[in-house]
């Protein structure tokens, strides 16, 4: 990726070729929804040890200790929920192929929403789905006879399922109580306490028939699945931190065609603050920009997709969510050597870079080099609307269920073949002018004859096939009849090199109907506001199962540091100094932040 303050280059690792493609810079509202807290109940239930509690969380009641000895985090119960969901349409279509059907409590008849397509003017937000299954199963009904699978039942013909590392055993406990179809479930953790406890849970349940615990490496219990036999249906990886030390195994895992469900929360290292430490982890530079989160999803599919190419296989992207402090992956893995070479390039010869010289031809700023990223699809939209049509069909299965809608939504109206995206306010803060709004900007675009969407991954975000000129034309014009001082911008400044060109576009920004998306039409819940204080990446389970005062003051300290900006310089001197800790701070007294040291932090610094 090319990249500088003004536009971006991205040199892309795609399957067909590498290829040139635009980025794009972005905007729209928050929506709060209800809080995602799971409930939990004192000791006061049988099989409770001293200083446990239980934890409700769909069907599932957790034994959970009091102390941080065993990791769990309320906040994704978003992510639980949207696995289930995704799993159970994976299952649908795998098990048909078996000769099983699978009976989801509450569902009715199918429903498939599509939110994106109009006719003659009208929406065609849903279609039944029932007269075409019924019709199919009637067929196949005269070939076979179909097995019914029931949640809570162990299936013979259903999904093995691998949760490698495990935690409490919460969300393996909720694919047995919530998911039909399953053969087996093994729950694996490194942790012997944490092993234990799966264990409890399990039978605190009654599925021990289906779970079973493990206590070992989460690599090494994939590296010996290896075999066409012994591999699993679905694997699913949400590791404390980054889940690149168990990638290798996982493409070797799963089974052919099978499901690989991928979580990343180490968000610093993948949006951009050490790019260094990104490539050694995903073989890709991670640039700090405001596309960074959907950045971060294609950088984990490109390193899925590396390490699978390996053993002459590849993937398919079902589902690339980013959400909340984390991304999540839902990928199909198959074979195929033909398709592995297209990974590089289309002619199997050396792909060519993209024609750009040292500097932006808009801003006259160098640019900066990051990736390589998946460019191709990160969404499966017949597969998502699947999920979406199942979710709202029965929307008293999860508790999140609102939130799911909303964002798969919005996963189906993304533009698939635009990779990264622009965010508007960042667009008119370069030139220094006021933002024009949402509407506005996409019906300029729109009445240019070009496509626009938004993203789930950022709520100002605008993606459109748009070329960068189109979209900084747009921007003078806006200019033109907001103006900014000019005196003011410095010769070498990009705004002073963007505005001194005058636009060969004139841009219309008369609102359009359809410039406005059926989710926003709809108020789904999009992007919701924190559900909670301290909502973020908890801290590491430990063995003592406490966490350092340290930590707890650095919480208390940045919580909301945004939303309470400081207005008095008085207040900076609560901070510590960062150059005076390097011993590189000149200013002495007249530092505004602290030179104060804490306990410790000389044995630090020596």
């Amino acid at each position: 990726i090319l990249r500088c303050s003004a536009f971006l280059y991205v040199a892309v690792r795609m399957r067909s070729a590498w290829s040139l493609c635009q980025a794009f810079i972005p905007m729209e509202e928050t929506k709060p929804s209800g809080s995602t807290e799971s409930s939990q109940t004192s000791s006061t239930e049988p099989g409770l040890l001293p200083g446990e509690t239980v934890v409700r969380e769909g069907k599932a009641a957790i034994l959970f200790p009091s102390a941080n000895e065993v990791f769990y985090n309320p906040v994704q119960e978003f992510n639980r929920d949207l696995t289930c969901a995704v799993i159970t349409e994976f299952a649908r279509e795998q098990l048909a192929q078996r000769g099983v059907r699978i009976l989801i409590p509450g569902e009715k008849d199918r429903v498939v929403v599509r939110l994106s397509k109009e006719k003659n003017g009208n929406v065609d937000q849903e279609t039944s789905e029932q007269p075409e299954n019924k019709q199919q199963m009637e067929e196949e009904g005269d070939k076979k006879e179909f097995i019914t699978a029931s949640v809570g039942e162990r299936c013979e013909q259903g999904l093995r399922v691998l949760e490698g590392l495990a935690a409490s055993g919460l969300r393996s406990v909720r694919f047995a109580l919530e998911l039909p179809g399953l053969k087996s479930i093994t729950a694996n953790d490194y942790s012997a306490k944490a092993a234990a406890l799966i264990a409890r849970n399990a039978q605190h349940n009654n599925v021990s028939h289906i779970l079973q615990a493990s206590q070992r490496d989460a690599s090494m219990v994939m590296y010996e699945a290896r075999g066409r036999k012994e591999r699993y249906d679905v694997i699913d990886l949400d590791p404390y931190g980054s889940p690149s030390p168990f990638l290798d195994a996982a493409v070797q895992a799963v089974s052919e065609g099978g499901l690989l469900c991928i979580t990343c929360t180490d968000m610093a290292v993948m949006a951009g603050n050490s790019g260094e430490t990104c490539y050694s982890k995903y073989g890709s530079v991670s640039i700090k920009s405001k596309y960074c989160h959907e950045m971060a999803l294609r950088i984990i599919l490109h390193s899925l997709d590396q390490r699978a190419a390996v053993y002459q296989r590849y993937i398919e992207p079902l589902l690339s969510v980013s959400v909340d402090f984390y991304i999540r992956v839902f990928v199909r893995v198959k074979t195929g050597q033909a398709v592995v070479k297209n990974s590089a390039s289309m002619k199997y010869s050396a792909a060519t870079g993209p024609p750009v010289g040292p500097s932006c031809e808009h801003c006259g700023q160098r640019h900066q080099l990051g990736g390589p990223i998946w460019a191709e699809p990160i969404h499966d939209i017949t597969f998502v609307q699947k999920v979406l049509s199942a979710v709202s069909g029965n929307p008293t299965r999860f508790r999140t269920s609102k939130r799911i809608e909303g964002v798969l939504s919005m996963v189906t109206e993304e533009l698939q073949d635009i990779p990264l995206y622009y965010v508007l306010d960042h667009l008119s803060s370069t030139v220094h002018c006021n933002t024009p709004s949402m509407l506005q900007f996409r019906s300029a675009l729109l009445h240019a004859g070009y496509r626009v969407s938004l993203s789930h991954a950022c709520k100002n975000a605008v993606k459109s096939d748009a070329p960068a000129e189109v979209l900084w034309d747009i921007i003078r014009c806006w200019e033109k009849s907001n103006p900014v001082k000019r005196e003011r911008l410095s010769e070498t400044s990009p705004a002073h090199r963007i505005l001194s060109k005058e636009p060969t576009l004139q841009a219309c920004f008369e609102i359009r109907e359809d410039a406005n998306p059926q989710s926003r039409k709809r108020h789904l819940t999009r992007f919701q506001e924190n559900p909670q204080a301290n909502w973020g990446p908890k801290a590491r389970a430990k063995a003592g199962g406490r966490i350092s005062s340290e930590l707890e003051d650095k919480r208390k300290q940045f919580q909301g540091k945004r939303k309470k900006q400081i207005t008095d310089s008085s207040q900076l001197k609560s901070f510590p100094c960062k150059k005076f800790r390097k011993g590189t701070c000149t200013y002495g007294d007249k530092c505004c932040y602290s030179h104060e040291l804490k306990e410790g932090t000389e044995e630090k610094m020596d």
